[in-house]
């Protein structure tokens, strides 16, 4: 425990009142002797630099809860299953900064649940560079990320109600080893229709201009 404090930059009170608190695993016994390992040393440096970040003991226990009851990665992503996206790795306080201030325990369970974050031992792993990026650039245009992840799971009920249409569709008029080829023109028919509906939507919301 002292190696481990040490290591950590803290106190063996603090070490104690973490594991107390549940925000570390309990070490690995042999007899009286108690081992800690890098994962232990992880969660410390974690717990540091997300208390640097403004977050509470409390709140970092919460994330910590939803962090750990998350998918492992191999069950999120589906090993073996083709994949246009890039998965990215993060620490948790590379999350945090990703989207400062936003990274609760509910946002955070709400992401795992969806399938957008998943765990790899001590790192995060985004499912997709795409909506990552995207996803913070509305956080800092001001929309709560709450309120992205909803969007998410919204949009993921037209986008699976979509890829079923294609796929019949092709597969009705197409060999099967055609369908993963002609992917991409399914693709532009969406972007095509969406940017028409936006047109449109965003003539309906601006209404006839003012003398």
């Amino acid at each position: 425990m002292e190696e481990l404090a040490s290591q950590a930059g803290i106190t063996v009170r603090t070490l104690r009142f973490y594991r107390e608190r549940g925000l570390i695993q309990p070490p690995r016994r042999e007899g009286r002797i108690a081992w800690y390992d890098e994962h232990h040393l992880a969660r410390l440096r974690t717990i540091a630099a997300l208390l640097e970040r403004g977050h509470t003991l409390n709140g970092i226990a919460d994330l910590a809860t939803a962090f750990e009851s998350g998918r492992d990665v191999g069950e999120v992503l589906g090993l073996g299953e083709p994949t246009e996206e890039t998965p990215v790795r993060l620490s948790p306080e590379e999350l945090a900064d990703y989207f400062e201030g936003e990274v609760t325990p509910e946002n955070l369970a709400a992401a795992l649940d969806l399938g957008y974050l998943a765990t790899d031992g001590d790192e995060i792993v985004h499912i997709s560079r795409r909506l990552l990026d995207v996803s913070a650039a509305l956080v800092r245009e001001g929309v709560p990320l709450a309120a992205v992840l909803d969007a998410g799971r919204r949009v993921r009920t037209h986008a699976e109600a979509l890829a079923d249409l294609f796929v019949e569709v092709l597969s009705a008029h197409t060999a099967a080893s055609d369908v993963e080829k002609l992917r991409p023109l399914a693709k532009s028919v969406v972007e095509a229709e969406l940017s028409m509906a936006l047109d449109r939507r965003l003539r309906d919301t601006s209404g006839p201009a003012g003398d």
